[in-house]
């Protein structure tokens, strides 16, 4: 499933247009990315990265229709504890081989 992201800056972080999909069928998602939350998560990966990262880990336990339609990225984590564990990991491409 294909996964498109793009962010643009704003006053205290970001905002992020998602879409989820393939040709047949897309969601459109919003997401308030705040500095607090870059501090926290990002790891030293670019904001895309992480709200990438972040769909592919909603995506492994719900279908796309069920993923909020705009949210700020704090909310995964009350819905999925394991949220903070999880999106902390180093993104397997990262590895050393």
């Amino acid at each position: 499933m294909k996964i498109e992201v793009r962010c643009s800056p704003t006053a205290d972080g970001y905002t992020c247009a998602v879409e989820v999909g393939d040709a047949g069928s897309v969601t459109r998602h919003t997401v308030q990315v705040s500095r607090s939350d870059m501090d926290r998560w990002a790891q030293g990966r670019s904001v895309d990265r992480l709200i990438r990262r972040s769909f592919e880990f909603l995506l492994e336990r719900e279908p796309r229709e069920s993923i909020l339609r705009q949210f700020e990225l704090s909310v995964i984590q009350r819905y999925f504890p394991d949220f903070d564990r999880v999106i902390k990991q180093p993104d397997p491409g990262d590895l050393p081989h």
